[in-house]
């Protein structure tokens, strides 16, 4: 990464960052899909990175943004997600450390020849504060559905989706349990998954 006290020619924006991330996160994790603007809780996050075993959150902060918001994100991002990282444009590389806990992965970003180079500037560990019951939440009751379906465990039909969850969580072990939320995430069809809610609202009235 270049010194922070060179001529910053070029201010990078989130519209500048995100793409470009996308690519170097799949050459730093291999097998990998991107879920944007995801609501948890009274946050929104950026990206979900869905992997084969687990949820990563990431939040951008460009040369535009503030951390006016941080603090509330960071309590959601770490409820729902087994991993964090920030990714940050010049502006915030070296402050950004004093605002998210010490387990949050830091990817700076920086130009390159007017392009985005990005750097790895700690690697991110695994999230103590995270909510298994929170992760699973952010599964649809279809999505819940076909993880019942896969176990061969009752469908509850009739049953709230939170009933599901509870459900689920007593039913198959953790380590398992990683698997299949990052498979229903990996198959999500944002094409038909509005269908396929209507359509399960009418059948089993919730």
């Amino acid at each position: 990464m270049q010194d922070p006290g060179y001529n910053i020619t070029m201010t990078l924006l989130d519209k500048d960052i995100r793409e470009p991330l996308f690519d170097f996160l799949e050459l730093q994790y291999g097998e990998v899909r991107f879920l944007e603007e995801k609501n948890m809780g009274r946050s929104r996050a950026d990206i979900l990175m869905v992997l084969r075993d687990a949820v990563y959150g990431i939040e951008i902060k460009s040369d535009a943004d503030t951390y006016a918001r941080l603090a509330r994100q960071v309590k959601d991002y770490n409820r729902f997600c087994d991993c964090c990282i920030a990714a940050v444009g010049v502006k915030h590389a070296y402050h950004i450390a004093e605002h998210i806990p010490d387990w949050w992965g830091i990817i700076t970003v920086d130009t390159e020849q007017g392009r985005p180079d990005f750097y790895i500037q700690r690697e991110a560990k695994p999230n103590p504060k995270r909510s298994l019951a929170a992760k699973l939440s952010v599964l649809w009751r279809p999505e819940l559905a076909h993880i019942l379906a896969v176990k061969g465990l009752p469908k509850y039909k009739e049953k709230s989706a939170a009933f599901v969850r509870s459900r689920i969580l007593e039913k198959i072990p953790e380590e398992e349990l990683h698997g299949l939320i990052s498979a229903e995430l990996f198959e999500r069809d944002y094409t038909t998954i509005a269908e396929e809610i209507a359509s399960w609202k009418k059948t089993h009235g919730r």
